[in-house]
């Protein structure tokens, strides 16, 4: 199969990740190919194009894949219930069939950084690209000197792979959560990522940033970073 071209992957499995208290649902997705052989090999921070087969409406939308590249057996999506693709996204069965282009999108070049600091950061869904990029570097640790995670979420009931990311320091991996809206039972950092960023002051000596989320995110860390020393060529994006 060709990774321009469109083809069909079937859904594996499908359930919430966000609290159900809270109000904003995010599923994870899961895909599979539908005669079950290796998807289509990408590179961390990539995306893939979904459509529903045979209708226009609601139109496709573009998802970063959240799973390993190492992974062959699957593509996982974290998919926010915003919209009417995103809706029906949320509500699909296991089984179904949903039309795929890609893996598309430069994604997040790390094999020409081996050696440096990786710093990653994103805020809510924007974590799934990350993710695919620390399970990728879980593979490849010895590779890579400090890698540090910051996540941003609007709540504790927003929060995402709370679990996971708690387990990352066994691989060496630090990780830092913000809420904008913390609680009495919080004593992490309460505002936004780039206010972490700004109270820790990464040393960009010999760092990347890889950064994923919302644009007036994306703009107020780069803004950040590069106060902090980080030139425009070592904080990344995958678009």
């Amino acid at each position: 199969m060709s990774n321009s071209s469109t083809y069909r992957m079937r859904v594996k499995e499908n359930f919430r990740m966000t609290d159900p208290a809270c109000q904003d649902e995010v599923v994870q997705l899961t895909l599979e190919t539908k005669n079950r052989l290796a998807v289509q090999t990408f590179q961390a921070g990539q995306y893939v194009r979904i459509a529903i087969p045979g209708l226009q409406d609601p139109a496709p939308g573009y998802f970063a894949i959240a799973s390993s590249p190492e992974d062959s057996e699957a593509y996982e999506f974290f998919v926010k219930n915003s919209g009417a693709l995103s809706q029906y996204l949320c509500n699909i069965q296991a089984g179904a069939e949903l039309a795929i282009e890609g893996p598309m999108g430069k994604g997040f070049d790390l094999e020409s950084h081996k050696g440096c600091d990786v710093y990653l950061i994103g805020v809510g869904t924007g974590i799934a690209p990350l993710r695919s990029v620390w399970r990728h570097l879980i593979q490849h640790r010895s590779d890579y000197g400090k890698v540090h995670i910051y996540a941003g979420f609007l709540s504790s009931l927003h929060q995402l792979l709370t679990d996971e990311l708690e387990e990352l320091a066994d691989h060496n991996i630090e990780v830092s959560t913000t809420l904008e809206m913390g609680h009495d039972n919080w004593d992490g950092p309460i505002g936004y990522v780039q206010h972490a960023l700004e109270s820790d002051k990464p040393n960009s000596s010999n760092a990347i940033a890889c950064l994923a989320g919302m644009n007036v995110m994306v703009d107020a860390c780069t803004e950040t970073l590069q106060q902090l020393g980080f030139d425009e060529s070592r904080i990344l994006l995958n678009y």
